[in-house]
């Protein structure tokens, strides 16, 4: 929805929820943090609980996220750092030096996180151990647990099971464009059975992997392919969820499918009886035709056939089980049930409740009730939001979400939770940011900086409104930072300063320009005027503006709006100024600065999750407290912030700036 050219009311501003809480994607403790992980998702979802701070206040706010510990990325990254003398230590010694490494990175970033924890380390370990046996305990109540023999690839010549990344093959569903397919999802999140894995070799040895049964508990997620379809409906409808979430999770409520080149129409024909019911479809694409099934274990036997027969194919995205446990030594500890012992939590599941987990132990440290959480988890006056990597939906849209709904009750299921029962959170998920107009992994081919380097040539404040302005809700978008891109000619400018130079430029000028004014003319005070009401008027449609886009995660279009707001007002004081000093007019010259200090006002009070730092300082100058960000307080002036007739500014010393750049671009 364009927004632009609307103007707005108070019967138009959005509802917020009375609590909230934000969660962002938890990194992996096998690694420090690239540009992609601080860009792509933490600096977005800063910048919301921010303005949620401001909006419904700091106290109903709660901000988490936390190190991802457990899993086989983390144990062979481990093993293979051991193997080549690159770290000595336990592998819980492994994961604390990457978590703290992790935190203060986001601390450089400004990542305002009321706590970020680790899955496995501290008091946090024992909260996420203690509510995921609590978690998997009531889906197996609820009956929507089920054990599955399944195949699981061994490496005869290492004499173990693999998990995980400890294999590499390629993905087996359809037009997946991933470099890496692993035992059970490949690097783009597509979930399959461990046998259709294509070509899978062993990491410990290079070796083709046998295949070996093992028995593991899997939540029946093909019981809510319906259930989701409602939700999606319902996604649809709503102006906070972006369409890339919504049409992802559709892209997997489709009945089983199987996809075979044309050149093995011939060799179908001749077997297609011994195959369950099914529809064929003779032009699927270009170079397959498809065979769509009723369920899941008609597909499983149809694989068989065409596996008996020589036939190649691959399958579509469809829901299959998700699975919850496995065999794997560094992992949360699964309850045993029905007799099955020694198993952990898979990776992906127990990381999908882990904001929890982080959310009680948070309010532990603040000596809560053991049963606070459900105050933010459970309850119809909070809203949670989780932001994500496109390649999450999967797990976050459609796992999580199954899962949350299984919490309800027995076969009592429903897209609107009860009072009490396990709110679904809203998913915020950006697009691939790429670098250099190519997808970046720190496991793949091109290799991105790693965010702190970033700091080493830009401010975190110019770093944080570039990748808010990206447009990553949209579409997939580069980083093309001027210092890293061995194409950028010598005389053309950094695009990752643009955003950034609103505020040391535009923006600075004009706070500046208004307390150099004061001291000159004012004695330093804050003039006493009724603020214009085109000024008056201007800022109430930015705000509402600001507002609307706010509720809709739209951040780039936040920065555009920023931008003519800030651009107008510096127009605003030249005109008018240059008019007063021309012609010595000492009331028009106290009127223009009465109402660009109401412009800096809403400027500093709207740019403060975004650049928090600057903005802070301004207010600093301003000497106010702060309430100064208040939305309670957004349509008041500077007037109503006095305590007396006048409002003595702090000085401000010649070529002071709120807003900088970092000193390699002087």
């Amino acid at each position: 929805m364009d927004l632009r050219n609307r103007i707005f009311t108070e019967e138009d501003r959005p509802q917020f929820p009375k609590r909230a809480v934000i969660t962002a994607g938890m990194p992996y403790g096998n690694k420090t943090l690239h540009f992609g992980h601080v860009g792509g998702v933490f600096v977005h979802a800063d910048a919301f609980a921010r303005f949620l701070r401001d909006r419904i206040g700091k106290d109903n706010v709660i901000f988490v996220s936390g190190t991802d510990c457990y899993g086989s990325p983390i144990a062979e990254s481990y093993r293979s750092l051991c193997e080549k003398g690159e770290f000595e230590g336990t592998i819980e010694e492994f994961v604390e030096k990457n978590h703290k490494s992790q935190k203060e990175t986001l601390e450089k970033y400004n990542i305002s996180l009321n706590l970020f924890a680790a899955s496995g380390l501290g008091n946090s370990k024992d909260f996420h151990a203690e509510y995921t046996k609590e978690f998997i305990e009531k889906l197996y109540e609820n009956g929507q647990l089920e054990k599955i023999t399944t195949s699981q690839f061994f490496d005869a010549k290492a004499g173990v099971f693999l998990n995980g990344r400890q294999v590499v093959g390629r993905c087996p569903v359809e037009n997946c464009n991933s470099d890496k397919g692993y035992a059970d999802e490949c690097s783009l999140g597509h979930q399959y059975m461990p046998e259709d894995l294509i070509n899978p070799k062993s990491t410990l040895t290079g070796e083709t992997p046998e295949m070996r049964d093992v028995v593991n508990w899997y939540f029946k997620l093909p019981d809510f392919n319906e259930l989701l379809k409602k939700y999606t409906d319902e996604l649809s409808q709503k102006e906070n969820v972006r369409p890339l979430v919504y049409n992802t999770i559709k892209e997997f409520l489709v009945p089983p499918i199987i996809y075979v080149k044309n050149e093995f129409m011939e060799d179908y024909e001749k077997v297609k009886g011994e195959m369950p019911e099914h529809v064929l479809n003779p032009a699927a694409n270009k170079t397959s035709f498809s065979l769509e099934f009723k369920n899941l274990d008609d597909r499983d036997k149809a694989k068989h056939v065409l596996n008996h027969a020589g036939i190649r194919f691959r399958t579509g995205k469809a829901l299959v089980p998700f699975r919850l446990t496995g065999n794997i030594e560094w992992g949360v500890p699964s309850p045993v049930m029905e007799g099955e012992e020694g198993l952990t939590v898979w990776v992906w599941p127990e990381s999908l409740w882990a904001p929890i987990s982080f959310t009680k132990t948070y309010l532990a440290s603040l000596d809560k009730d053991k049963d606070e959480w459900k105050k933010w988890w459970c309850s119809k006056d909070s809203e949670i939001f989780q932001f994500i990597g496109q390649d999450n939906i999967y797990f976050y849209g459609i796992a999580e979400m199954g899962m949350f709904m299984a919490l309800q009750g027995k076969g009592d299921y429903n897209t609107s939770p009860e009072e009490g029962q396990m709110t679904l959170p809203t998913l915020v998920a950006n697009n691939h940011i790429l670098f250099l107009d190519k997808k970046a992994s720190s496991s793949g081919a091109v290799k991105p900086p790693m965010a702190d380097e970033l700091l080493d040539y830009y401010t975190p404040e110019q770093l944080r409104v570039h990748f808010l302005g990206l447009g990553l809700g949209l579409r997939s978008v580069s980083f093309m930072p001027k210092p890293f891109n061995p194409k950028a000619q010598e005389n053309e400018p950094d695009p990752v300063v643009k955003e950034g130079n609103l505020l040391a430029n535009v923006l600075n000028r004009l706070v500046r320009s208004c307390f150099y004014t004061a001291q000159k003319y004012t004695n330093g005070k804050m003039p006493v005027k009724e603020i214009s009401k085109e000024v008056i008027d201007e800022a109430k449609q930015t705000i509402y503006k600001y507002e609307q886009l706010m509720y809709r995660h739209e951040f780039h279009n936040v920065m555009n709006v920023m931008d003519t707001y800030i651009r107008n007002a510096n127009k605003y004081w030249s005109k008018y100024i240059s008019e007063a000093d021309k012609t010595e007019n000492a009331e028009l010259r106290l009127q223009t600065l009465a109402d660009c200090f109401h412009m800096v006002r809403v400027a500093t009070v709207l740019m403060h999750p975004f650049a928090p730092t600057g903005t802070e300082m301004v207010l600093d100058y301003l000497v106010f407290d702060e309430s100064y960000f208040d939305w309670n307080r957004i349509f008041d002036t500077n007037y109503d912030f006095f305590k007396g007739d006048e409002h003595q500014l702090k000085f401000l010393e010649q070529r002071v700036d709120f807003f900088t750049r970092h000193e390699s671009q002087y």
